[in-house]
């Protein structure tokens, strides 16, 4: 049985279905995004995979790893409270679990040679919290679906 996020998610078996869940989940949190600033957000996606279809899957992919790791001591934690719906234990932690997921980017922005991107990504940094914590909710049902299919 698979009890670690890693063993959940990383699985080479399941590796696939996991990017192509975790594809939709940034797909449908992109249509929901409402307001001007939605707009901009559904415009510069759309830009974004005319460009290059295969980008936010590829990204995912090699992303991955990062993203689990940060986020394994929650999955633990949430284990151990023995109980409950991870998208109800998600939403009690939604500003730490956002901040560790989003130390995955924030480290390659830090990580970046050119100014320019540092600046634009401080700029956004607020923003993707802001949505990171509203696709907790979706993430939490990936990878209990995941986590189903795995036992």
């Amino acid at each position: 049985m698979a009890d670690t996020l890693r063993e959940i998610l990383l699985d080479p078996s399941r590796r696939p279905a996991v990017v192509k869940d975790l594809h939709q989940l940034v797909d449908a949190e992109v249509s929901d995004k409402g307001g001007v600033s939605g707009m901009a957000v559904k415009g510069g996606y759309a830009v974004l995979k005319k460009i290059n279809a295969g980008f936010v899957p590829e990204t995912i992919d090699n992303m991955l790893d990062s993203f689990v790791e940060r986020a394994e001591p929650f999955y633990a934690d949430f284990q151990a409270t023995g109980g409950g719906s991870l998208a109800d234990y998600f939403e009690s932690r939604r500003s730490e679990i956002s901040d560790a997921l989003l130390g995955v980017s924030d480290a390659r922005a830090a990580a970046s040679q050119r100014d320019s991107v540092k600046k634009v990504y401080a700029k956004l940094r607020p923003q993707a919290q802001k949505h990171v914590e509203e696709a907790l909710p979706r993430l939490a049902g990936v990878i209990e679906s995941h986590a189903r299919t795995a036992a």
